[in-house]
């Protein structure tokens, strides 16, 4: 058995699961992105990869956007595990367009002993533009989980990144049944500046967690949605429209200093929170992009 690394950013409450020794699992992505003008078209221009996550090469299939690399983020694992540690590090240079999602849903599994946690690095250089939409989180039972994403980002560059949480797995009767999922997304300006700072504790064993957090919902999907901010009034109430004509519990904010907008979203199906994000999504690329927003290919 191999003892396992405590991430250093970690959440503090992580640190009484670390005690043991198992089996660590530490995988790692690297993309640099940046556009061929001669192609006119963005590239992975460096790509490192250890298992168990991957990716396949940039596709472009949207006619939209021919310039826009859209790519997969893979796992050779059926799923993340205990003592997984994953560092993800993506960086965009000037003028790149990409469109990054995963193959499918981000399962935890059960977990004996330890916790498994991400960490995830954005970089965005002038003028570039990202659309990062993972599938949904499913955290199986006695699962604990901890994602760290940090973002770094020019104030004419932009940036959205959405989370989907499910309850677990609802066709075996697991709703709730995980013991911690903690999810962090930070701002940073290029300097290092932070913009701002928003966490999710979702621990269902505290006794306030249905009532006060989830209600009688069980999916929670949150999107960030940095922008520059000569673009932000016309986003703003475009946004309002769209989650006022869902007929789901939603609200949303300006973040601070005007950097872009926070959207939050109860409901009872993951795939009903998907098809709102996609729509916040098609706003904020026709606003920025000024081009249409299709479904997504998964295949």
């Amino acid at each position: 058995m191999i003892q396992t690394k405590v991430s250093p950013w970690v959440a503090k409450e992580f640190l009484e699961f670390s005690q043991g020794d198992v089996v660590l699992k530490e995988g790692l992505l690297e993309l640099d992105l940046h556009m061929d003008l001669s192609k006119n078209k963005t590239v992975v221009s460096r790509q490192y990869c250890k298992a168990p996550l991957l990716t396949q090469k940039a596709l472009y299939y949207d006619s939209n956007n021919p310039s826009m690399a859209y790519l997969f983020l893979m796992s050779s694992s059926g799923g993340v595990l205990q003592g997984d540690r994953y560092q993800i590090k993506i960086s965009l240079a000037k003028n790149s367009v990409c469109n990054i999602t995963t193959q499918g849903a981000t399962r935890i599994y059960k977990m004996e002993s330890d916790y498994a946690s991400q960490n995830v690095e954005i970089d965005l250089a002038e003028k570039s533009y990202l659309e990062f939409l993972p599938d949904q989180i499913i955290p199986y039972a006695k699962s604990r989980y901890c994602q760290q994403i940090i973002l770094r980002k020019t104030e004419d560059s932009t940036a959205i990144y959405s989370e989907i949480i499910s309850p677990g797995r609802a066709a075996r009767g697991e709703l709730f049944d995980y013991e911690i999922c903690y999810l962090k997304f930070i701002a940073q300006d290029i300097s290092g500046n932070t913009l701002f700072v928003d966490s999710s504790r979702l621990k269902p064993g505290e006794s306030k967690f249905g009532d006060a957090i989830m209600g009688q919902n069980s999916v929670l999907g949150t999107l960030y949605a940095l922008v520059p901010k000569n673009s932000l009034d016309v986003m703003t109430s475009l946004i309002q429209a769209a989650l006022d004509n869902s007929g789901m519990l939603c609200s949303f904010s300006n973040l601070p200093g005007d950097c872009g907008i926070l959207v939050r979203l109860l409901s009872s199906s993951a795939e009903d929170t998907k098809s709102l994000i996609l729509d916040i999504v098609r706003i904020v690329r026709k606003c920025i992009l000024g081009s249409e927003l299709h479904e997504l290919r998964k295949t």
